[in-house]
């Protein structure tokens, strides 16, 4: 007989392990499960026979005996109209410390990126695809957050990052810390007409938040705050550029700027090199997302950035957790020091 003449290989199964082990197939599938009526010495028993017969439990199977999956769900959510590659490298940053905090937690993920209406779906866990879904993405999509929230209330098994609404169960930068931290380090440079930029009216009601924390933190620091710069703009970098200008023109003093997002620093520090204005000897720029294109740009960009890893983990755990049960929602941040502040 050559090696075409040779039957298949049987595959393993739990009756192999059992009889292997001297044991009934239903103490196989208890102790390979972790049951803790198993004495520890059948246990390892059982665990020796199946890895020496090559035994592996299917785990996914088992999952779905319980009611469970070992997946979660991830949705990315995008402008109408355009791909992936358009979406804020931030939500990729997030996505990447989700899909790692997913791992550590013993889950898989399925990432779904979604734009159109035609493309929405949120039910994973009543069609027990997933075990929690967790949505990250741009604002701005409205119909998508509102299919969304729909969703969130016919399911707990959710956990939404930078919802344009508070009725759901959210996951949130520390916004006015970050407001606080940007105005303390910026008045440490020397700045006292410090000014935030960023529309606080938008759907991104992190926006306002870091607003608060700027006119906290200046009343605090005996300066006056002012009402937020809103400029229009096709995309944040051009909001930024064009934002610079309108104070330009303007005759609106400033010597330090807060921006709501890096997108709009960056696009802003294009336009001050433009206008002659030295950055940071005229005035000092921070921003906020802690997007790694920061410090590439002329001068590098100084930036709050939240804790990617715990903002990961607390989407994670919001998205599996029922009732009561639910963790901190803020996620901490911290202050990036790099050459565009004094």
């Amino acid at each position: 007989m050559n090696n075409n003449d040779k039957p298949p290989l049987r595959r393993v199964t739990s009756i192999d392990v059992a009889e292997r082990a001297g044991v009934s197939q239903s103490t196989v599938s208890r102790a390979l499960s972790g049951s803790e009526t198993i004495t520890e010495a059948t246990r390892r028993r059982v665990e020796l026979a199946a890895e020496q017969l090559g035994y592996h439990v299917n785990a996914r199977a088992a999952g779905l005996r319980r009611g469970e999956t070992g997946t979660i769900a991830i949705v990315v959510i995008g402008r109408e109209g355009q791909g992936p590659a358009a979406i804020n490298p931030f939500y990729y940053s997030l996505l990447g410390s989700t899909c790692a905090a997913a791992a550590e937690r013993g889950y898989e993920a399925l990432v779904s990126f979604q734009a159109r209406a035609e493309e929405f779906f949120g039910h994973y866990v009543a069609r027990r695809q997933a075990d929690g879904v967790v949505v990250i993405g741009t604002a701005t999509n409205e119909a998508a957050w509102d299919y969304f929230r729909t969703c969130a209330e016919q399911s707990k098994g959710m956990a939404f990052w930078g919802s344009p609404f508070d009725d759901s169960v959210w996951v949130r930068s520390d916004n006015r810390e970050a407001g606080r931290l940007a105005v303390e380090r910026l008045a440490r440079s020397g700045s006292e007409r410090i000014v935030f930029v960023g529309d606080t009216a938008s759907s991104q009601r992190q926006f306002r938040e870091r607003y608060e924390g700027y006119r906290d933190a200046m009343e605090q620091a005996g300066l006056s705050p002012v009402e937020p710069v809103i400029s229009d703009g096709e995309d944040r970098v051009s909001q930024g550029r064009n934002a610079i200008r309108q104070m330009a023109d303007s005759g609106a003093g400033f010597d330090g700027l807060f921006f709501a997002c890096d997108a709009m620093a960056l696009g802003a520090l294009e336009e001050l090199a433009s206008l002659g204005i030295a950055v940071p000897d005229q005035v000092g720029v921070i921003g906020f997302d802690g997007l790694g294109s920061g410090e590439f740009s002329a001068p590098p960009l100084t930036t709050v950035q939240p804790d990617f890893a715990q903002a990961g983990m607390t989407l994670v755990d919001t998205a599996l957790a029922s009732g009561e049960d639910r963790p901190e929602r803020r996620v901490k941040v911290h202050l990036v020091e790099r050459a565009s502040v004094r």
